[in-house]
């Protein structure tokens, strides 16, 4: 096989004209490739350059030691493809391990065990994912939200609710294994390819309920609305975990808890498990009109390309990183509280990203001498703290504090909005997002905010609404662990993924939770 990468064509070129391209490159007749696959493709649109497609392509064709050797070199090179392979199993333990969490992490632990003979049991303190959209779509119509079942909790974890985006920077052997494992539980197959592959929210439920009725056909109990209410350690090794419907003796628990588990984070500092602040970030949810963007980014091309999206970051003076995180194109700013009294936002979008609106977090680093406090777990108070004067900004009824972003940078409250929509569902409250946000917050937004438009045209639109707050782009804490993944204070307990502060996204969540797996079945 040949791989050959930064294939340059016009933006709206199909397969054929790539395979040709492609064919061109290496000097050989179309004719002759055989083999034919996409393993990389993207729009490049920066500015000063022209608007192109970009791909890299893998073939074979014949002779190819010759057209290698003619060819080779620079953006030509043979090709073998890395596959993941199941390391050997030695565990000999007849107790089932325990699964705790159905976010990325907990599902692609539990299939994985379950696939090298080991089912499981699950646990999963929120609903299945068909009664949990019920009852997130309860919260986003009267500002409750269910403690159980929200945008945090139930079957499929946050990214349920969210753009099902895949791009990771984790260049693990087990990536591939995570987006063959998606395609083949429902997710489309373009995820394999694309330079920013997404599944979106309403297929995401679909592969997420496969899998399950896979982990069951497997042999795997899967027990819903059953939270882990401790662990029983003996002599430093775990013994059982405990639930609200009792316990379940087992010696091995990957426990995939999520970011937003603050009642288990505190359990697990009470029960002496090594827990460590980290640095985390928190801001807004930026909004503008996807047409506005994709003229920005495409110019008259952006009506026949597939949605604008943008990733922007900047490195300030005053020391801190602003940028851009979780862009959702054609998206909505969704609820995604999971106390009754603090507000949450985040992104979302369905896979034809055909809203009217894109949206994305603007987010400003945090580290732990800024919420200091004594403790692992002062991270946890800095986001309550946050959401709460979010909760009372808004008014106290689920509304979400908003301002223009004219507005904010004149440090001007806004009394009502401009050519913007907000989607956030219940509704905005017009104000001073000041009066939620600390001010080295608000201070890097405002260093950035004109950066970002030079970089795209019109991102600092005085009309562009900012919706707080976001605040759990990721953990705020770390289950420390030794080098066989268990937690250093508790044999045979396997923290993994975003809540234990390992990952970020569902791909890199996903591929910890393999690796938590092999950890377990690969130990005697």
């Amino acid at each position: 096989m040949i791989k050959i990468s930064n294939l340059r064509l016009e933006p709206l070129a199909g397969e054929a004209e790539i395979k040709a391209a492609a064919a061109k490159k290496l000097g050989i007749p179309a004719g002759a490739v055989e083999r034919f696959g996409i393993a990389r493709m993207s729009i490049d649109a920066r500015r000063g350059r022209r608007t192109s497609l970009v791909c890299s392509v893998v073939l074979s064709c014949t002779d190819e030691e010759a057209v290698l050797r003619r060819s080779g070199g620079g953006d030509v090179a043979p090709f073998t493809e890395k596959a993941y392979v199941r390391p050997p199993v030695r565990r000999q333990s007849g107790m089932r391990p325990v699964v705790v969490g159905m976010g990325p992490a907990g599902l692609f632990a539990a299939l994985y065990l379950a696939e090298a003979g080991f089912p499981c049991v699950v646990l999963e303190r929120g609903g299945d994912i068909d009664s949990r959209a019920e009852a997130v779509e309860r919260h986003w119509r009267t500002g409750v939200p269910d403690a159980r079942s929200n945008v945090q909790f139930g079957e499929g974890g946050a990214g349920a609710f969210s753009d099902g985006k895949l791009t990771t920077g984790t260049h693990d052997i087990r990536t591939r294994s995570v987006l063959q494992t998606l395609c083949r539980f429902g997710a489309p197959e373009d995820i394999l390819w694309s330079n920013r592959p997404h599944v979106g929210t309403d297929i995401l439920r679909d592969v997420v309920k496969n899998i399950r009725r896979e982990l069951v056909r497997l042999g795997c109990d899967v027990r819903f609305n059953t939270a882990m209410t401790g662990l029983r350690l003996e002599s430093g090794r775990l013994a059982a975990v405990e639930t609200e419907s009792g316990a379940i003796e087992t010696d091995s628990a990957v426990l995939a808890i999520g970011h937003s588990a603050r009642d288990s984070f505190f359990m697990l500092e009470k029960l002496g498990l090594e827990l460590v602040p980290k640095p985390f970030s928190v801001g807004v949810r930026i909004e503008h009109r996807q047409a506005d963007i994709g003229y920005a980014q495409y110019g008259e091309l952006y009506t026949r390309l597939p949605p604008a999206d943008y990733r922007l970051a900047e490195h300030l003076e005053n020391g801190r990183s602003a940028y851009s995180f979780c862009v959702c194109p054609g998206g909505v700013v969704v609820s995604s509280s999971s106390e009754p009294d603090g507000i949450v936002t985040n992104g979302m979008s369905y896979r034809a990203r055909d809203g009217v609106n894109i949206n994305g977090a603007l987010l400003v680093s945090v580290t732990p001498e800024d919420f200091g406090g004594p403790g692992p777990l002062a991270g946890v108070g800095f986001q309550r703290e946050i959401e709460r004067a979010a909760f009372v900004l808004g008014g106290s009824d689920g509304r979400a504090p908003a301002q223009t972003v004219g507005g904010f940078m004149a440090r001007r409250a806004s009394e009502h909005g401009g050519s913007i929509t907000p989607s956030y569902r219940p509704g905005v409250r017009w104000t001073a997002l000041d009066g939620a946000l600390p001010d080295f917050v608000c201070e890097s937004l405002r260093l950035a905010l004109p950066r970002f438009g030079r970089k795209v045209r019109g991102f600092d639109s005085p009309d562009a609404v900012l919706t707080g707050v976001e605040t759990r782009s990721s953990s705020p804490v770390r289950i420390v662990r030794g080098d066989g993944l268990c937690a250093t204070r508790a044999e045979g307990v396997y923290p993994c993924g975003e809540g234990a502060g390992y990952a970020g996204g569902i791909v890199s969540a996903a591929v910890d939770g393999i690796r938590a797996a092999e950890a377990i079945f690969t130990r005697e």
